[in-house]
């Protein structure tokens, strides 16, 4: 079976990026090193446990690539979340704040169905603002999201906090 040993040693450190002050997590050593890049999708995989999921809905846009691996992976569908005017079909959008302003994310209306077990993946949870977001786009959908992995989880920003009632797996902790 995996571990994440060999993933937390491959995540990059890059100082002050987006900007000064911010120690940002680079994934994509983890990304361009297959067995790296199998292994972390497997662990993700494993984080379902035995839950019974119908689809996997990733956040824009590094969660993309770990929810779409996670859902083919799992033989199960895999549904985008937007930033707001990307998708091309009847959406259902929801703004959120953020540290400096307000972001706007969609998903396509018929994405999921009612009654539905969605699994929520992304890169990254945070400040756990987007997250947040997505999940309650699920749910206005009728879907119940039975849960949420990361890939990485900065624990010193509470993210976590802002979904209470969402079992939430990170393979990394930072």
């Amino acid at each position: 079976m995996a571990s994440s040993q060999h993933l937390r040693a491959a995540v990059r450190d890059i100082p002050d990026f987006p900007q000064p002050g911010i120690l940002f997590k680079d994934i994509t050593p983890v990304l361009a090193d297959g067995k790296l890049f199998h292994d972390s999708i497997t662990l993700l995989c494993a984080s379902a446990g035995d839950l019974t999921i119908d689809k996997v809905v990733g956040i824009d846009a590094r969660g993309f690539i770990f929810a779409a691996a996670v859902a083919d992976r799992l033989g199960i569908g895999f549904v985008p979340v937007r930033k707001a005017g990307k998708l091309p079909w009847k959406t259902r959008g929801l703004a959120y704040s953020l540290e400096y302003g307000e972001n706007v994310i969609e998903l396509h209306e018929d994405s999921v169905q009612p009654g539905e077990n969605i699994l929520l993946v992304d890169d990254l949870l945070a400040t756990g603002g987007t997250a947040a977001a997505a999940a309650q786009l699920i749910q206005s959908l009728g879907a119940k999201l039975v849960g949420a992995s990361f890939f990485i989880e900065l624990t010193d920003l509470k993210g976590r906090e802002k979904m209470p009632d969402v079992p939430i797996h990170a393979i990394l902790s930072y």
